[in-house]
Parts: structure tokens; sequence; C-alpha cells
């Protein structure tokens, strides 16, 4: 069961659809993502490169440059430390090809996610201090790791932090909470009065900080390198440089749907014009990991981005080491790429598996302990990998719409990773039971978590009776653009949802709706009979074709209850006469040379 919702956000959509030359549905569509003056409108349509926002408006971004460019010019060996997903690879590949270019001696670091965990820890400023690092510049972490920046301080290393999540906080009364990954609640913690808690870098580039000046916080760690770039391309005027940037734009994309940023405003423009230059890219290492998969460029989507290339990326960093993703990045030659290529495709391949595997044993899990009494769900998986329980969680949360944490057994104690639903604040929830947790972090939606075995039972019974949940929060909604019959969709209006691309978390494909069509035959295709198409009457009278590619079986039990008992049968043998609403997808389909319009099923009642 599903709730459905019309969005009903209010705007002069004629007016609009006049001045620029788009469709009232377009219109509508536009105010549907928040837009509410021309000139938003204007941006998200026509937005390009200038349109971005200066670097210089991040606060400590002047701070930073200065010293990067002492470091530079006293020949000072820099070390850059990243992270092992693709953000964190990413950012690395951007600020170490960056300084290299202007002359620096500098190398990457990037921590094991099992032995060493997320970001700077002291053994890694125990192997700067020993290789003779005097500079570290951190990428996508840094802004929680106070202890450890302090002890590079007592070294004589310079450290600069570049980042984008939360800064820690504390409460009035002294008592520090950890930020971990969160990238929500800086709002919140300004009205409980916190105050936060810097590391003490040289500097700190972070769009979340106060007293920072940037107009779009909501950036990623590859953009925020790419932002530091942009800044010693001003300062130096290095040709070479500004000449890379090309290429800087493409892992700023890339990053920005990998980490599931929200595709507005300026991050909408990286992922527009980063896609452009994707498509024609000349790095090596991106080339292959297209060829290996059988992407062609000339049709690279932000979905190829973040279900294809990224997750080959991401495949090292939970099943081995991210070194090597960073080190296919920086292959010089088409041979040595595809190798690496080949090599990441087929850790993507394993790790697929694995988490198919780790899915499957936490739905028995739940079904073995009635786990779907629980409010919210704790599954123990000791022998999965915990680098997989993100994307179990995820995946279970998906089909029962509870927040779910997935717990591991980990090299200390017991590790997990929580994925949430709409309404429930994972990180603040977990706040409330901290007193379980050796170490967490996260924010509204995600967040992970280390803890001794002996406490899960306690977490799981005390985060279920605090969670204020009630039945509702349980079912799904669906928010519709608009309700438009089929019969109104033309190639005018597909050719204007072109132009709401790249598609993704903030802009996702717009869902239209339809009451009252008259299911009358159907026809399950592809190689494993997993996709159905139905031809359907509309109230109109008119006769179209309607694709699915959800669940076929779960769409024959919804007849079969609906309708009566061989229904599913009766709308394969063409006996069909159902009535069913529909929420669709427009767009078109190409088949042994005819283009048509398609419409593509996403939820029935």
């Amino acid at each position: 069961m599903e709730k459905w919702f019309v969005a009903a956000k209010k705007a002069d959509f004629d007016a609009w659809a006049r001045k620029f030359h788009i469709s009232p549905v377009l219109a509508r569509i536009l105010r549907n993502r928040d837009l509410t003056t021309e000139a938003e409108v204007d941006k998200f349509l026509n937005g390009t490169l200038a349109d971005c926002y200066s670097p210089w408006l991040l606060k400590d971004m002047e701070l930073a440059v200065d010293k990067i460019l002492d470091a530079v010019g006293q020949g000072t060996f820099i070390r850059v430390i990243g992270d092992y997903d693709v953000d964190g690879i990413c950012a690395s590949y951007i600020l170490t090809k960056g300084l290299q270019i202007l002359g620096a001696r500098a190398d990457t670091a990037i921590p094991h996610r099992i032995h060493d965990g997320y970001g700077l820890n002291d053994s890694l400023i125990e192997d700067a201090r020993r290789d003779g690092v005097g500079m570290i510049v951190t990428c996508d972490n840094g802004i929680a790791a106070g202890p450890q920046i302090a002890l590079a301080n007592s070294y004589g290393i310079t450290v600069i932090v570049t980042d984008h999540h939360e800064v820690p906080f504390a409460l009035d009364d002294g008592e520090a909470l950890e930020s971990g990954n969160g990238k929500q609640g800086a709002a919140a913690a300004k009205a409980k009065g916190r105050r936060e808690l810097l590391p003490p870098a040289m500097a700190v580039i972070d769009p979340k900080q106060e007293g920072c000046g940037y107009p779009f916080p909501g950036i990623c760690g590859g953009a925020v390198a790419y932002k530091v770039m942009a800044a010693l391309t001003e300062k130096t005027g290095s040709r070479e440089l500004k000449k890379a940037m090309g290429e800087f734009l493409e892992f700023a994309a890339l990053s920005t749907v990998c980490d599931v940023m929200e595709l507005k405003d300026e991050n909408r423009i990286f992922v527009k014009e980063g896609l452009k230059r994707l498509k024609i890219t000349q790095n090596q290492g991106l080339r292959a990991l297209m060829e290996v998969n059988g992407l062609e460029p000339d049709r690279l989507s932000a979905y190829h981005l973040g279900f294809v290339i990224g997750p080959c990326l991401n495949a090292t960093g939970r099943l081995d080491t991210a070194k090597r993703a960073l080190e296919l990045l920086q292959s010089q030659t088409h041979v040595d790429a595809m190798s690496a290529a080949r090599d990441l495709k087929e850790l993507n391949d394993s790790r697929k598996n694995l988490t198919l595997q780790g899915v499957c044993q936490a739905e028995s899990c739940i079904a073995e302990h009635h786990m779907e009494r629980d409010k919210v769900f704790v599954v123990f998986l000791p022998e999965v990998h915990e680098s997989l329980a993100g994307i179990i969680a995820g995946r279970i949360r998906e089909r029962y719409n509870h927040p779910v944490f997935v717990l591991t057994r980990g090299e200390e104690g017991v590790k997990g990773s929580g994925r949430s639903i709409e309404g429930y604040h994972m990180y603040e929830a977990m706040t409330e039971v901290k007193q379980y947790f050796t170490k967490f972090g996260g924010h509204a939606m995600a967040a992970g978590l280390s803890m001794e075995e002996k406490n899960m039972e306690a977490f799981r019974r005390e985060l279920n009776e605090r969670c204020g949940l009630k039945e509702d929060d349980f079912i799904p909604k669906v928010h519709i653009d608009v309700p438009m019959p089929l019969s109104y969709a033309s190639d005018e209006i597909v050719d204007n949802l072109e132009l709401l691309e790249p598609f993704g978390v903030g802009n996702p494909k717009p869902l239209f709706a339809q009451k009252d069509l008259i299911f009358q035959s159907g026809v399950k295709m592809g190689a494993n009979k997993n996709f159905g198409r139905f031809r359907i009457m509309t109230p109109e009278g008119a006769e179209k074709q309607l694709v699915f590619f959800g669940d076929l079986a779960k769409f024959g039990s919804f007849l079969e209850q609906k309708f009566g008992k061989g229904s599913e049968a009766a709308l394969y043998d063409g006996r069909g006469n159902f009535c069913v609403s529909v929420v669709y997808q427009l767009g078109r389909n190409t088949y042994r040379g005819r283009t048509e319009l398609q419409f593509v099923m996403q939820h029935y009642s």
C-alpha cells in the first residue's frame, strides 16, 4: 500500500511558459523543484559555469591558497589524505594532480576501510612524520579530526582541511557530540545553543562551518577540491592548471552524483557541464571503465555515473584498497587502464554477488526473528563483510520501508550502517542511545556505528521504545508532479522534459498519473521474462501501451487480490478488463530504427 500525493505548489505557470518557451506542464514541474523566481528558473534551465560561485567566498580559502603556494615554493613535501569512497578518491585525484602541476612534491594517502576506518587517524599522522611530510591537505574528511590534527601540529606538520561534512559540536554544558559523516543539522545545532568544535588546522575550508559566506553549502568533497584548484588557478595564472580544470570538472561531477548530493543550484551545473566533458574525456581510467562496462560515451548520463562507474570505483574501497581506484584514474596508457578497469569490474561483480547473498540473509533473519513487528529493524549478520552493511541496509529499507541497521562483526567488536525513511532522523535517534556505541556518526537518512556485541539487544530494544514512529510512517509516499492523461503526452512535452536533465536526488524524473486505465492484455518481455508490456484503454477511448520494469509477480498478486483469482492469467491471455490507476514516467524508446513515446508504469492502485 502506498500514499499518493499530488504537488500543489502555486505559480503563474503560463507566464513562465511564455517567458522560457516551455510548456505549462514543465513550468509546473519546475515549481515542484522548489523554484520560486524567474531568476531561479533561468539558472536551472540555462545555467553555465559562469553562474557558479567564486571559490573565494569559502571561508579560509585565501589563507589556504597562500599557505599551499608557500609550501610549493619552499619544496615542502605535501601529502593529500582522502577517503575510500568515490568522493574521496575523486577529490584526492583533483588535489594531487593540481598540486603536481604547480610543481609541488606531492603524493596521496587513502585510509583502508577495515584497518584504518574513516578519515585521519594517528597511524596516518605517524606515517607522514616518518616520511618527512611537511604539509597535509585533507579532502572529504578532516573536519572531525581535531586530536589527529593536534598530533600533526606537534610534529610541525601544517594541516589544511578541505571537507564538506558537518562540523562537530558541543552542547552549552560542554558535552561533545560527534558529527561523523553528518550532512544535516547545522541549523538545529544553532537553534539548540550548540557550539562548533573546529579542528586546530592552519586553514579549514568547509562550506558548512559557521561564518562561511558560501551561498550553496550542499557541495561534496570533490567539488570543494575543485574550488581549491579554481582559486589556485586564479592566484597563479597557471595555463596548465587552467587547462586541467576541465578534467577536474569531470571528477567534481562524478563525485557529486556518487555522493548523492542534491542536483540543485551549483551541483546541477557541475553535473550538467561535467557530463558534456565526460563524453569526450581524455582520462584513460574513465575511458577504460566505460569500455569494460559497455557504455557508449555519447549516451552517458548521471545514472551511469551513480550506478555503473561509481560502484566500480567504490568496490575497491569496500573489498580491497581504494588506492587501486586512484591508480586507475592516474593511468597514463590505455593498456594499463584497461587492465586496472577489468580488475575493478570483477571486484564490483563480486561485490554485487556478496550483496545479494547478504540481502537474502537479512530477509531470512527478519522472518526468523519476526522483526516485522519492530518499528526499527536491527539485523545482525556476523559473517557479512562490514563494507556491505550500508548497501544491504538500503535494500532492506526499500523493501520494508522501515529504518534499518545492519550490523556485522568487525576486527574490534560490531560495526554497522543504517538507512532511514522520511520522518525518522537517524542521527538524532542515535544520540538518544549513544551510551551503547564506541563510535557513531551520521545524518537524517544514514549513519554508521561501532559497538560491543553485548550491547546489540539493548540497543535494538531502546531504539524501538524511543522511536515514536506510527503505522502511517511506514506507508511509502509517492509524490506526483502532474496528473496528466496519457493522451496529452506529446513529443513537445518529452523535449521539454529533457531540459530537466540530469536527473537525480533533488531533481527526480517527473511522475505523472492517470486514473481508471483499462488493462486489456499483456506480455512478459526480456530474456528472463522479468518485465511486462501492457495494452490499455484510456477513459477517453485511446489505446496505449504501458511498459513495466518492476516486480511482475507482485503486480500479478495485486490483480488477483483486487479482481479475483485467475485475473493475472486472464490479462496475459488477452482477456483483461481491469480498471487500474497508474503513476507513470514519460520518455522515448527507439527499437529497430523506430522511435516512439514510451509510458513507463512506476506505481499502480
